[in-house]
């Protein structure tokens, strides 16, 4: 009996077995990691390998205690944290939402589920904003009735107008209107569209109009959104692909800008709840540590 209690132990604790689960979880990841479909993860067949792969060096740290050195015990640590913080992640979801702007919702679909859901909240979005790198316009001027002079240069520059100084602030899309600031001096006198809105001083006696611009091409999107609670605001601030917004666990990020066949402009939502996230951070550092500490170890050792 206890003969084939060390040998389980031996078995358990192998680098063989060690191995192989690490080659089969290995092969089970490769679905998910091309498809980005977090259900792999989730998976019991793959949660049940690795955990029989933190059992396995589990039971070879123990066996093997006195002979490891320090960085090495550092780096089974993480590697066991990393595993625990994957098994976290099971426990978390993805969920999408399409909220038109100036509007909110309360439920999401989880796609684990295949269903929608309540999200514990109201998630509206403010504003979708859009940043574009310099776009190549043509600014018409006019005087009155006349036309004045034509005005080519790119968003953020500007151009002298007798005693004003005209900056060229944004084009908006998709209404394509041309945003500008009128200065005398230093002194901001107002602001105007090429829309007809504005706010320059009654008499002011130029008008501008967009005659052409170039493609734009899009530098960053972003929005702006809210969360209430029984209409109630919870907080607020924005969301972008890769800076979401987090809030009670969850991270939003914003997914998609377009607008429907009718016009109106709607953002797309991903809320990520993921338990494990922090776990999985965590044993990547005391990882790194113990690669760091093992080859200066290394290193000090040539040295001698």
């Amino acid at each position: 009996m206890i003969e084939m209690l060390k040998r389980t132990v031996r078995f358990l604790s192998s680098t063989e077995l060690a191995v192989l689960l690490f080659l089969a979880v290995s092969l089970l990841a490769i679905p998910g990691t091309l498809t980005e479909n977090r259900t792999f993860y989730a998976n019991p067949l793959f949660l049940g390998l690795l955990g029989a792969l933190a059992l396995n060096l589990v039971f070879c740290t123990v066996r093997r205690f006195r002979a490891i050195s320090l960085p090495v015990l550092i780096l089974h640590l993480g590697v066991l944290v990393v595993c625990g913080g994957v098994v976290a992640r099971s426990f978390g979801y993805v969920a999408t939402v399409n909220v038109y702007e100036g509007t909110s919702v309360d439920r999401v679909y989880r796609w684990d589920l295949q269903r929608e859901m309540p999200l514990g909240a109201e998630l509206a979005i403010r504003r979708i904003n859009r940043e574009y790198y310099p776009i190549p316009v043509k600014v018409g001027v006019l005087k009155g009735e006349r036309k004045d002079s034509l005005q080519t240069l790119r968003t953020g520059g500007s151009f002298v107008l007798g005693p004003y100084r005209v900056r060229v602030d944004a084009l908006e899309f998709p209404a394509e209107v041309l945003k500008l600031s009128v200065f005398e001096g230093e002194r901001l006198l107002g602001s105007c569209d090429t829309a007809g809105g504005g706010s320059l001083p009654a008499g002011f006696p130029y008008s501008f109009k967009l005659v052409a611009f170039q493609n734009p091409v899009l530098k960053r999107m972003w929005v702006d959104l809210a969360l209430s609670r029984d209409s109630r605001a919870v907080t607020n601030g924005t969301a972008e692909v890769n800076a979401p917004f987090i809030w009670n666990g969850l991270y939003f990020y914003n997914t998609l800008v377009d607008v429907d066949p009718a016009g109106m402009a709607f953002a797309g939502i991903q809320v990520v709840k993921d338990p494990g996230r922090p776990a999985v951070f965590a044993g990547f550092a005391i990882m790194g540590v113990g690669a760091v500490l093992s080859f200066v170890r290394r290193l000090f050792r040539k040295g001698t």
